[in-house]
């Protein structure tokens, strides 16, 4: 299953672009990321099935092991694209909110749509590690 995030804004050489891109190149699984701008620009089209998560403060706040599993589901039901959405300031519509298969909050907190790039790549490549087998230093 390809990871696929989708951006309002532009990184630019900035310290979160270095988080982004160190995140990135952990990644096993196959990660496309695109850049729109923050007003206007349109969402590329998806091969189906897909899943399209939206990052957004009303969403659902799950663990780093429950994300893995969602993650894990999708995969072994056939989907082939899971599409990550990241706002700009203003966040989503509610026409692709209710659209979402997903609303995805990192915590009551609002955090800037470039930290939040950061984050979704750190749990991404988290997410794909523990799908691996690789030790997670909070299971057990």
């Amino acid at each position: 299953m390809r990871l696929h995030v989708i951006a309002r804004g532009k990184l630019g050489r900035s310290p979160e672009a270095e988080l982004v891109d160190r995140y990135a190149k952990r990644i096993a699984w196959p990660l496309k990321l695109t850049e729109l701008p923050d007003v206007g620009g349109t969402v590329p089209a998806s091969p189906t099935p897909n899943r399209e998560v939206l990052l957004d403060e009303r969403g659902r706040q799950l663990s780093s092991e429950e994300f893995a599993a969602l993650l894990g589901r999708w995969r072994d039901e056939g989907v082939r694209e899971a599409r990550f959405l990241i706002g700009a300031a203003d966040g989503h519509g509610a026409a692709a909110r209710d659209k979402a298969d997903l609303l995805l909050a990192f915590g009551a907190m609002t955090w800037p749509h470039l930290l939040a790039r950061a984050l979704l790549m750190e749990q991404l490549w988290r997410a794909t590690s523990i799908l691996a087998g690789h030790p997670y230093h909070r299971s057990g």
